[in-house]
C-alpha cells in the first residue's frame, strides 16, 4: 500500500485529465461541465468546506483538448490559484442578475465549436448543483452548443482509484478503526446514545481524522430499526446492541464501516445474527475477484444471510467509496458493473428484520488484481462487550 500524503503530486492530474479527454473524443463530447464538489476537486483538487453554502454556483470546464478552466465565484480564486489549474475566471457572487451564467457561457463558446456537445454527468447519483433558472439561461446563451450527459464519463474515472487514492482511503480506515476501539472509554449500560455519538466522534478527531461528516447508529435490545437514525437521549442499557456507522474524512476521502458493540452482554440471537453477518461479509469477499459483477457480491451474501430462501434480502449489501460516502457501483442483483483493480467497496450484509429489529455489518475492500483486501480491520469473533 503507498504511503498516504496529502495532496496528489501533478502526475496524478495528468492521469487524470488524460483519461477524461481520451474518453471524451471517443464518446465525441466537446467538453465536460461540471458543478458539484467531488467533479471540481477531482481535476483540481480545490478542497474546501466552503460547498456547505448553498448561496454560490461553482463550475468547471473540461476541454477535449488543452487545460480544465475554472468559472467560480472570486471567494474561491485564491484557494484555486493554490490547486492544479491556471485559467480561473471569477464574478462577484452572489448576483442577483447573473449569478456567473454569462461568464459560464462566454467560456464554453470559446472552447466549444458551433455544433459541439458539451457533457454533464446525468446518472444516478449525480444531480445538477445550479439553479434550474440559471441552467434555462445558459441553454440559451449556448445557441447553438449542446447540453447533452456525460455518457458515465465521470462515474468511470472516478471509480477507478489511483494507489494514491487508495492510500487516503486506508488512512481514514485506520484512523477509525483506532477509534472503535476505544468505545469502551465512552460506552457503557447508562450512557445516553446522544452522548455517545459526540464522543465517538471527538475520538475520530482524536485520532486523526479531518472532520466527521457522517454518524449513525442505534442501541436497542437485540438489535437496532434501521441504520441511518441520529442519536436520542435514550440511555445504553443491559441486553441493547449499540451500532455505530462512520464515514470520516481524511484529506477529502471517506472510509465507511460500522461495529456492533454489546451491552452488558450478549444475548443468544444477536451473538447468531453477528456471527452470520460476518460469514456474508467474507462470502462477499470471497467473490470480488477481478471480472466479478456487483451482482455476484450480492448474492454470495445473500446465500449467507437467507440460506433457505424464505425471506428476500431487499436494499443493497453494499456499494463504491472514495471521495462520497456512497459511490458507484450498488451492490444489488440488478447492478452487472464488472469489478477491476482499483476500485473500492463497501460489503454491507444485514439481517432480515425479527420482531422490528435488524443488525448490519460493514468493511471496506479494495479490488487488486491477486483480488480483494480489506482497508477497515476485518476481525472474526464475538462483539465486543461494553460495561
Amino acid at each position: 500500500m503507498t504511503q498516504a500524503l496529502r495532496g496528489f503530486a501533478d502526475a496524478e492530474y495528468d492521469a487524470r485529465l488524460d483519461r477524461a479527454q481520451s474518453a471524451m473524443r471517443e464518446a465525441g463530447l466537446a467538453a465536460l461541465l461540471l458543478t458539484t464538489e467531488p467533479e471540481v476537486r477531482y481535476f483540481t483538487g480545490f478542497l474546501t468546506r466552503f460547498w456547505e453554502s448553498p448561496t454560490r454556483p461553482w463550475f468547471l470546464v473540461v476541454p477535449a483538448s488543452g487545460a480544465p478552466v475554472a468559472v467560480i465565484p472570486s471567494i474561491g480564486a485564491y484557494l484555486m490559484s493554490q490547486c492544479r489549474i491556471d485559467d480561473i475566471r471569477t464574478w462577484s457572487a452572489p448576483d442577483y442578475r447573473d449569478d456567473g451564467v454569462g461568464l459560464l457561457a462566454d467560456t464554453l463558446a470559446e472552447l466549444v465549436p458551433a455544433g459541439g456537445e458539451i457533457g454533464i454527468p446525468d446518472q444516478i447519483e449525480t444531480h445538477l448543483r445550479m439553479p434550474l433558472a440559471s441552467f434555462r439561461r445558459l441553454e440559451t446563451l449556448l445557441e447553438k452548443r449542446h447540453l447533452t450527459g456525460d455518457g458515465a464519463i465521470m462515474r468511470h474515472l472516478r471509480m477507478i482509484k489511483s494507489d494514491a487514492e487508495i492510500a487516503k482511503i486506508a488512512t481514514a480506515c485506520d484512523i477509525a478503526d483506532r477509534a472503535f476501539a476505544r468505545v469502551p472509554l465512552i460506552a457503557r449500560p447508562g450512557v445516553p446514545l446522544a452522548a455517545v455519538f459526540r464522543d465517538f466522534q471527538i475520538l475520530c478527531l482524536e485520532q486523526g481524522a479531518d472532520w466527521v461528516p457522517y454518524l449513525a447508529g442505534a442501541s436497542d435490545r437485540g438489535g437496532y430499526g434501521d441504520v441511518i437514525s441520529p442519536a436520542t437521549e435514550a440511555q445504553l442499557a443491559e441486553g441493547d446492541v449499540l451500532m455505530l456507522d462512520t464515514g470520516l474524512v481524511w484529506d477529502g476521502y471517506f472510509c465507511d464501516f460500522d461495529r456492533n458493540f454489546a451491552v452488558g452482554g450478549t444475548g443468544p440471537r444477536a451473538a447468531s445474527a453477528h456471527e452470520r453477518l460476518l460469514e456474508a461479509v467474507q462470502a462477499g469477499a470471497e467473490a470480488a475477484n477481478p471480472g466479478a459483477r456487483a451482482c455476484d457480491l450480492f448474492r454470495a451474501m445473500e446465500r449467507i444471510l437467507d440460506p433457505d430462501g424464505e425471506v428476500p434480502v431487499r436494499g443493497r449489501l453494499g456499494h463504491g467509496l472514495g471521495m462520497q460516502l456512497t459511490e458507484w457501483p450498488s451492490l444489488i442483483p440488478s447492478d452487472e458493473t464488472v469489478l477491476e483493480p482499483g476500485m473500492v467497496l463497501t460489503l454491507e450484509p444485514v439481517t432480515a428484520p425479527r420482531d422490528g429489529r435488524i443488525m448490519v455489518h460493514e468493511e471496506n475492500i479494495v479490488i487488486r488484481e491477486e483480488g480483494p483486501m480489506f482497508l477497515s480491520e476485518f476481525r472474526r469473533g464475538p462483539m465486543p462487550v461494553l460495561g
